[in-house]
């Protein structure tokens, strides 16, 4: 079996890579009778062509001659290469309308295309992702923008870091005052955002000490789904409830936002589900928050002042509280910054690659080696020109003329 890695033709480009040169060579050496790897050249790719090439590994111009081909972001309708197997995000099974395209031409060009979101354990659990990355790099951009905000410390970037590592070097400088800091979400987004309150030694707190205590040093409440949502009809909660109708529930975070002042956002949203506040909310003098990093960059999601999704070269822009209107990034005291990368895990790619390398290797590699494996059969949106069973209910999305 020929493996192709592919250059990410995503603008701007993903610095990503779904393996690093030391895995592929691991793994060119453990299955030398069975796989072959090609890797597509790229002027931007976080590991350079030099660095493949000293692995042994070969790099290329043209991967028609691959049968699966993998990336990381959406392939642009004209590169994709016609009776190939693929993997990459798609971003399509929640019918996002700007990739309808990208999926009809899947169809059309007979790929079978195997979404990574969808790649699932027996338990339900996804196994291949980069939520916990998105999490480190939100968590340290929102106090990267409560510096900025405020002025008591300046940090640089996360893409000006080497790894981690330099990171969390960096928040050395931080000297926060008795700022109340808000969690939301305990999944790995959640988790990789944790990392970094601790290792800044930020103190954490329960929820009802972070609503009813005063504190004279900096310290952070995680909450979960069951702490700010409600049943509209008694005020109760069943776990299983809310996440099957989540239009049974409301919101009732409202006394989080008088206290919290840094808001960081890591918690899956369903459409479905109560936003967090409602936008004219903030407009409160109540509302106390006023750095919100949006880790989830759910437009016009959970967090209603996340109108769009910012940049890594753009990282911030302020939202007013009388007009709920974008303005520019600091613009006014008291307006509210907002962070919201859709593409976080790219200010740190190196790791962020070796780690998704890491659970290829160990949930992907083996079964295509297996197939038909039932891992991979779940995740296959697309197979012969049409959509698979599993994902036939995307019918109307993909042909909405029909």
């Amino acid at each position: 079996m020929k493996i192709g890695i592919i250059r990410e033709g995503k603008n701007p480009p993903d610095k990503r890579s779904p393996f690093t040169p030391e895995q592929i060579q691991g793994l060119s050496e453990k299955y030398s009778d069975q796989l072959s790897f090609y890797v597509e050249s790229s002027p931007v790719r976080c590991f350079s062509d030099e660095e493949f090439e000293q692995k042994g590994i070969s790099v290329v111009e043209d991967l028609s001659a691959c049968d699966v081909l993998f990336g990381v972001k959406e392939v642009p309708v004209d590169k994709l290469i016609p009776d190939k197997t693929y993997f990459f995000f798609s971003h399509t099974i929640k019918r996002q309308s700007y990739n309808r395209g990208l999926l009809q031409a899947v169809l059309e060009k007979n790929i079978r295309l195997i979404d990574y979101e969808v790649l699932k354990d027996q338990q339900g659990n996804r196994v291949v992702a980069f939520g916990r990355w998105a999490g480190v790099v939100g968590a340290y951009n929102a106090f990267w923008t409560y510096g900025k905000k405020t002025a008591l410390f300046d940090l640089k970037r996360a893409y000006e870091c080497f790894d981690m590592a330099d990171m969390k070097a960096e928040l050395k400088k931080v000297q926060l005052p008795p700022v109340k800091i808000i969690l939301t979400g305990a999944g790995r987004v959640g988790k990789g955002a944790k990392e970094i309150l601790e290792a800044m030694g930020i103190k954490e707190v329960n929820k009802e000490d972070f609503l009813h205590q005063y504190f004279d040093e900096a310290v952070f409440v995680q909450l979960r789904s069951e702490d700010y949502n409600r049943r509209k009809t008694d005020g109760g909660y069943e776990r299983e409830e809310f996440y099957s109708n989540p239009e049974r529930y409301e919101s009732h975070f409202l006394k989080y936002a008088e206290e919290g002042e840094i808001l960081i956002a890591a918690a899956y949203w369903d459409p479905e589900a109560p936003r967090l506040f409602k936008l004219e909310d903030i407009n409160s003098d109540d509302f106390a928050i006023s750095v919100i990093a949006d880790v989830t960059c759910d437009i016009d999601g959970s967090v209603p002042t996340t109108r769009r999704a910012s940049t890594i070269l753009s990282p911030v822009y302020d939202i007013d509280r009388e007009t709920g209107q974008e303005i520019d990034a600091f613009g006014k005291q008291r307006s509210i910054s907002v962070m919201a990368i859709d593409n976080l895990p790219c200010e740190i790619p190196r790791e962020a690659s070796q780690d998704f390398g890491n659970q290829l290797i160990k949930w992907v590699i083996p079964e295509l080696l297996d197939e038909p494996a039932p891992i991979l059969e779940k995740a296959t949106l697309a197979r012969d020109g049409d959509l698979t069973l599993e994902f036939m209910h995307l019918r109307d999305f993909v042909y909405p003329h029909e």
